[in-house]
């Protein structure tokens, strides 16, 4: 089936829009086994079907998707001809789901990779999102977050935007009374000191937390789990 009707598409679970960058086959088939939905992003809808499986959707332009009509006999391929924005946008603003992953969204182009994040900051205001790659997961954080970290463990926190933090608990380097900024000062590589680390900004300003990818099972649970 194709066509934009009926958008936004609506998943009551969480949902992973994978695109045409580095994609590990094992992990889309985990997270298949976990119930997340599979939506391919143009391209990223091959990615999906060469781990042996099939997506939700196919959303985007569809300039770089292969059998387009092949596809359309499996799944629901969505066309969207403006270029006003990436294909992983457009997969965004026609889906809605309680947590959203993005995996294949970096590596192979470096264009593609900061536009990445870019949607990261405009769609952080609206919906839980977790990028993915090969080493990392980041998390796009408004307000403040806790999590558990091994003693020495990675912990960074970049800005997206210019961001203020009232404190910090449990970080090496404490956050407490600091601004972080693109082109400024940023919080890279900092360290858990073991337990639970708690980042409280001083105002709304979207900010990510980059931690090692071993993290994302237990941020899924986090994310999902009753406020």
């Amino acid at each position: 089936m194709s066509g934009a009707d009926g958008l936004p598409i609506v998943f009551e679970g969480p949902l992973a829009i994978v695109g045409g960058g580095v994609v590990d086959p094992a992990l889309l088939v985990e997270l298949d086994r976990r119930g997340v939905a599979l939506v391919g992003a143009d391209g990223g809808g091959d990615a999906i079907g060469d781990a042996g499986l099939v997506p939700a959707a196919i959303i985007g332009d569809l300039d770089s998707l292969s059998n387009r009509t092949g596809w359309e006999q499996r799944t629901r391929v969505v066309h969207l001809a403006e270029q006003e924005t990436t294909d992983f946008e457009k997969a965004l603003y026609s889906t809605a789901a309680p947590l959203t992953l993005a995996l294949g969204m970096t590596g192979k182009r470096l264009d593609h990779t900061l536009s990445a994040l870019n949607a990261m900051q405009k769609f952080a205001l609206r919906r839980h999102l977790l990028l993915v790659d090969e080493v990392d997961v980041a998390l796009a954080v408004i307000g403040p977050f806790s999590f558990e970290a091994a003693k020495g463990e990675r912990v960074s926190i970049y800005p997206l935007a210019e961001v203020s933090f009232a404190r910090s608990e449990r970080l090496l380097y404490p956050l407490d009374g600091l601004t972080l900024a693109p082109g400024g000062r940023l919080g890279t590589s900092n360290e858990g000191l073991g337990g639970r680390v708690e980042i409280v900004p001083a105002d709304d300003t979207p900010w990510l937390l980059i931690l090692d990818k071993s993290h994302l099972p237990a941020l899924i649970d986090l994310l999902l789990a009753p406020a």
